[in-house]
């Protein structure tokens, strides 16, 4: 079992919480613990996002990479943040 922190694109895509809640749902019946940032309010800007995120992160031992994460400022600082870290990172 793991804990794994989802990182993929939010800004600009309109189901993105359909696309976050698809995968935490498939890492849930996989057994693992999910920290799922697309359940966080709406309404701040990035800046405001990224310290919740990346305390989200940490408490996690794993990274799961969203097909979408290239597309995203957010995720890729997530993706080097895990990588500095010693994070398992896994690509959907």
């Amino acid at each position: 079992m793991s804990k794994i922190y989802i990182a993929g694109k939010i800004s600009g895509l309109e189901n993105y919480r359909e696309v976050f809640e698809k995968a935490e749902d498939k890492l849930l019946t996989e057994g693992n613990e999910v920290m799922n940032p697309a359940v966080l309010g709406e309404g701040f800007d990035y800046k405001a996002y990224m310290p919740i995120c990346l305390a989200m992160l940490e408490a996690c031992d794993t990274v799961f990479m969203l097909k979408n994460w290239e597309d995203s400022k957010g995720a890729k600082v997530e993706h080097e943040y895990a990588k500095i870290q010693g994070k398992k990172i896994v690509y959907q």
